[in-house]
């Protein structure tokens, strides 16, 4: 093991054994009240209002599990804001880790790492960092995330991957969709109309007909864009 590879792992470690009150001091200002802030270059256009369509969040269920794609990278780079100056529609999304299999109890001091594609559909590589980052849940398991509504490529739905680590040994992966009505509208904002969205950005993918009903946000308008909350059950 490298010695960078060494210091993550370290940080990682640290950061999850802290327990619930050493994490909310490591990770001030993960949850409670926040405002929004927007993406950089971000359209001027307001954004178009939800329709109703994608599924609530569930209450207390296991969460669909997906395997974590090609691009999944472990930064361990700890941050509510991961837009990195991308441009695109806000968005933010609030997330509450739950143990099922104790009840429901919310999960403290666990890490949870979010990662996606930015308006053009591409995904940071190599030594950028775009659109990823890392936030330790705090005592009621609750972080924040703040980003962009991700773009469109190859033939799969929108989305977002996320990685639930409770602990250093085990992890949850699964991605969160989005309303496929609101990506269009979403689509047809610069800088995502440099390039003609598919007709139907979401049926396409067999993983969205399989998982979509459990695993699509339900969005509303939050300033300039949109924000979403899920809750995330863990076995």
């Amino acid at each position: 093991m490298s010695e960078k590879d060494a210091s993550r792992t370290s940080r990682r470690t640290v950061l999850l054994a802290a327990g619930s009150a050493g994490a909310a001091l490591l990770t001030a200002g993960c949850s409670g009240p926040a405002g929004t802030r927007g993406a950089a270059g971000q359209p001027s256009a307001s954004p178009p209002r939800p329709s109703g369509s994608g599924s609530s969040s569930p209450a207390c269920v296991l969460t669909t599990e997906a395997g974590a794609g090609p691009y999944y990278v472990d930064l361990d780079r700890v941050r509510s804001d991961i837009t990195e100056g991308r441009s695109g529609v806000p968005f933010r999304l609030d997330l509450t880790v739950v143990r099922v299999s104790a009840g429901c109890r919310p999960l403290a001091a666990a890490g949870v790492d979010v990662w996606h594609a930015d308006a053009s559909g591409a995904y940071s590589t190599g030594g950028s960092t775009f659109l990823r980052g890392t936030q330790v849940t705090d005592g009621a398991g609750r972080c924040v995330f703040r980003t962009i509504v991700p773009g469109w490529y190859a033939g799969l739905a929108p989305h977002i991957h996320f990685k639930v680590h409770p602990d250093t040994r085990t992890e949850t992966t699964s991605q969160f969709f989005f309303p496929e009505d609101l990506l269009l509208k979403v689509y047809a904002l610069q800088p995502y109309a440099r390039r003609p969205a598919p007709e139907h950005p979401n049926r396409r993918d067999s993983r969205y007909r399989a998982a979509g009903a459990a695993m699509t946000l339900a969005l509303s308008p939050d300033g300039d864009g949109y924000r979403a909350a899920y809750t995330v059950g863990i076995a």
